[in-house]
């Protein structure tokens, strides 16, 4: 496979609607719901608009549900819980029902009726416990007429038209992403950008057994992890899924986003941190997909998690960081076959401390199979380039079944693939990079032909090479990619760790400077007889 250079093709845009003027379902309703926020922060406003579009889909399946027990004569089970929740369909009280929302969409307590509305349909259906956003409509004191306005655009969606296209989950995914993007840098870690989870999915290929995210935002990796299911042929009744949120807010989202997909998970019993309370002990997953916050600060006490059964052995993480943290978690989570996809910021391919001795660790161990790392801007939150680790359990000699083909993977337990993607991707959002479909495929056949020793893999300059153990002995247990892939365009092989320290160096020298320039110019201003406070 020759190496991919970056193209110029256009973003892929959601499909149109002739009936908006040549504008998808999902770009009209963003452009309405995005007129009518005012000066709410998107942080906020998301949950409203979310909200409300769980609850018009939630109305959608229930009136759906009712007009199948009318056409078979059960009226008298139309008011009971169970032959809906039988279904899969949640239960609505009368004034939990979208006609009742619209009906009442311009009086007074338009606000407090949506609110009781959700809280409703979450006393009324177990699976949706903590899922729904809570007061937020009388809270933020919406403007009513405006509220009504967001009502009757969303009352325009018919969330059963078309099954086949996944109308709401579409909407949904396009709404996450653009509230990640309206939120910023610093902000908006509740998503992680489609084709990164596309590219995870298609590498570990989750098919069946149990999946488990321990910082699962808002679902994300289990959406894309039950559509590759899907587009296989498989079967989501195979798969079980488990996660876990820290934040209360997001843990909502994720709730809400599974449930409109008709997702089961078990995401703990409430927002929890997963360090100081693990909701899933004594869990092995056969996959795990993850993108943990980067280099976590203070994650733990000063005494505290020293002899958690996590670190198995390994030294205990560094509580400077919690990068290897969430590695071993990960690691002590894995089934005897267990594989993980996970992305973490750069820093962790090297360093030294804790850090190195668990990263030698784990490479001695047979447990680090690929190391990829992504361009840079692929993340809404920051610029910087990331890497995607993938750790195996089982990476001796096995067969495998996904879908219809039965795949023999060969030993490269003494291997580790290194990819460099940083030349691969199209523009998105005009400061963005994502993958296209035909690069997450290709890059997936790269790794798959190597995992099964293929004669059409071979290690390509800039782009991949095959390091054994010994090669990354040599390199004293770093894994950074640019330490093994020839690149042949360039003077010399860059060395990541050299240039961050000369970077480092730098920025200290600039910020010294500019402190003293500052002191110099407070300096002027005090002859001059006029003081300056800072």
């Amino acid at each position: 496979m020759a190496k991919k250079k970056t193209t110029k093709q256009p973003a892929r845009q959601p499909s149109k609607d002739k009936k908006s003027g040549g504008k998808s379902i999902e770009e009209s309703l963003w452009d309405a719901a995005n007129k009518l926020r005012g000066s709410i922060e998107p942080s906020e406003y998301k949950h409203v608009v979310l909200g409300l579009i769980f609850l018009k889909f939630a109305n959608d399946k229930f009136e759906e549900r009712r007009k199948d027990l009318l056409a078979e004569g059960k009226e008298k089970y139309l008011e009971m819980k169970d032959f809906y929740n039988m279904k899969n369909v949640f239960f609505l009280s009368e004034t939990s029902r979208w006609n009742y929302i619209i009906k009442n969409a311009k009086q007074d307590d338009i606000a407090l009726k949506i609110d009781t509305a959700l809280n409703q349909i979450e006393k009324n259906n177990p699976s949706l416990k903590g899922a729904l956003p809570d007061n937020y409509f009388s809270r933020l004191g919406l403007d009513k007429s405006k509220l009504a306005s967001l009502l009757d655009t969303i009352n325009k969606i018919d969330t059963q038209k078309d099954k086949s296209q996944d109308i709401v989950g579409r909407v949904y995914e396009y709404f996450l992403s653009n509230f990640a993007l309206a939120e910023g840098k610093g902000k908006g870690e509740f998503y992680t950008p489609k084709s990164i989870v596309n590219l995870i999915a298609e590498m570990i290929e989750p098919y069946k057994g149990i999946i488990y995210d321990p910082a699962c935002g808002s679902g994300g990796m289990f959406v894309q992890s039950i559509k590759f299911i899907e587009s296989h042929h498989g079967s989501k009744q195979e798969i079980s899924i488990y996660g876990q949120e820290y934040t209360n807010t997001t843990y909502k989202l994720a709730k809400m986003n599974l449930a409109i997909r008709g997702i089961s998970a078990n995401l703990g019993e409430k927002a929890a941190d997963t360090f100081s309370n693990d909701q899933h002990k004594d869990l092995k997953a056969d996959y795990i997909m993850a993108n943990p916050p980067f280099n976590q600060k203070d994650w733990r006490g000063q005494q505290e998690l020293i002899d958690d059964p996590r670190w198995m052995g390994y030294e205990v993480p560094p509580k400077s960081n919690a990068n290897y943290a969430w590695i071993l978690n990960m690691v002590s989570k894995l089934s005897h076959d267990g594989v993980a996809g996970f992305i973490l910021a750069n820093g962790a391919l090297s360093g030294g401390g804790e850090e190195y001795k668990i990263r030698r660790k784990l490479v001695e161990n047979n447990l680090v199979e690929a190391i990829v790392i992504l361009p840079r801007s692929m993340f809404y939150t920051t610029d910087i380039s990331v890497t995607v680790w993938i750790l195996n359990k089982n990476k001796k000699t096995h067969t495998r079944s996904i879908g219809d083909e039965e795949r023999q993977y060969r030993d490269r337990e003494e291997e580790v693939l290194f990819m460099d993607l940083r030349q691969i991707g199209e523009p998105f959002e005009k400061k963005f990079i994502q993958f296209s479909p035909k690069h997450i495929q290709d890059i997936a056949e790269t790794y798959h032909n190597w995992q099964q020793a293929m004669t059409d893999y071979k290690d390509i300059p800039e782009y991949c090479y095959s390091a054994t153990k010994a090669d990354i002995e040599k390199k004293d247990f770093s894994l950074v990619p640019s330490k093994y892939i020839e690149f042949v365009n360039r003077d010399e092989n860059v060395d990541f760790d050299t240039k961050m320290s000369a970077l480092q160096t730098e920025i200290t020298d600039l910020l010294s400077q500019e402190e003293e320039s500052k002191g110099d110019l407070l300096k002027v201003f005090k002859e001059l007889g006029y003081a300056i406070e800072v």
